[in-house]
């Protein structure tokens, strides 16, 4: 779509030279920010749309990616497995396999949708978080019946169903290519807490779209685990535009994913049909930020390291542990 740098020059910061010219240099990038971590396709990055509702909002993001060349290496939903029936997650399934794109549902209920009033308080209460053994529970139903119609990445949003997850995936209960990635509405924002989430099962972790590149260099030098990042956020998680971030985000956070959300749009979760005119609208807007963001790459000479197209799986990771009866007792 845009020209890209000479190869010679490698990447440039925006308005690099002429800024110089009128004696306000760009400082050099510190090479010691960098990350020395990739995914194992040898990438530093992949690309995701979120909140693609259901087939037909998946249709619309795939024309539209054809129409704008935007190459998509996941898709995610908000509003759960729960809220699909089975029909449209295989028809999902289907199309995502023949785009060779990851299909990534959300699991169970979530304490925003409980009748806790908690979460409705300033406090927040307990968040997403599944409240009791029954939300548990519907959780961990849900991964089952996803991956038995093939399903492969599960959103979570909770650290105790993301470690029983991890633990029927290690015990085979779930295939041993299932991955599972953390929610931004519970998203870690310091390395400590970011670690512990890898070591919980999570194969790539949400962070905070308000967090500061120096942020991102302190995740990195504790895990090498795969970020989630919102180039430009929903307004229920901040509404931060971050586009001319992108190839620093990169820099220092990779291996990453580019999640192209949009900020000013109405909430679609749990999505139905009365939300449809806005559910199609949005998808096709996500992909034109996205195609934003890859031509801004272009421009600045920073588009290389993209992950081959069908690339999904993380890499080796650190996890816990500890048995069964040791937790338990």
């Amino acid at each position: 779509m845009t020209a890209a740098s000479p190869a010679s020059s490698g990447p440039r910061r925006p308005a690099e030279a002429a800024l110089a010219s009128l004696g306000h240099a760009t400082p050099a990038p510190d090479p010691a920010d960098a990350s020395a971590h990739t995914f194992p396709d040898g990438g530093t990055w992949r690309t995701e749309i979120p909140s693609v509702e259901g087939p037909e909002a998946l249709a619309t993001v795939f024309k539209e990616a054809g129409r704008l060349e935007v190459p998509i290496h996941r898709i995610s939903q908000g509003s759960g497995v729960w809220m699909l029936t089975d029909a449209e997650i295989t028809e999902m399934v289907e199309s995502c396999a023949e785009r060779n794109a990851e299909l990534c549902l959300f699991t169970g209920p979530r304490g925003t949708w409980d009748i806790g009033a908690a979460t409705r308080s300033d406090s927040g209460g307990g968040g997403l978080r599944a409240r009791g053994h029954d939300a548990v529970a519907g959780c961990v139903e849900d991964a089952l019946r996803a991956v038995s119609l093939g399903v492969k990445c599960l959103l979570v949003a909770d650290e105790g169903v993301l470690w029983l997850l991890n633990r029927l995936r290690a015990g085979g209960q779930l295939p041993a290519d299932t991955t599972f990635k953390l929610s931004a509405l519970v998203g870690p924002v310091n390395p400590a807490s970011f670690a512990v989430y890898e070591q919980l099962g999570a194969d790539s972790i949400n962070i905070p779209s308000d967090l500061t590149l120096e942020h991102l260099t302190e995740i990195r030098r504790v895990s090498r685990a795969p970020l989630d990042f919102y180039v430009e956020a929903p307004d229920d998680l901040g509404g931060y535009v971050r586009i001319y971030d992108a190839a620093e985000l990169i820099r220092r956070g990779a291996p990453l994913y580019l999640k192209f959300g949009l900020s000013r749009s109405p909430g679609i979760y749990p999505y139905g049909a009365q939300l449809r005119d806005v559910a199609l609208g949005s998808a096709r807007e996500r992909v034109r930020r996205g195609r934003l963001v890859l031509d801004l790459l272009t421009r600045l000479g920073a588009d290389g390291g993209m992950s081959p197209p069908g690339s999904r799986l993380p890499g080796p990771l650190r996890r816990f542990t500890a048995g069964a009866d040791q937790l338990d007792s």
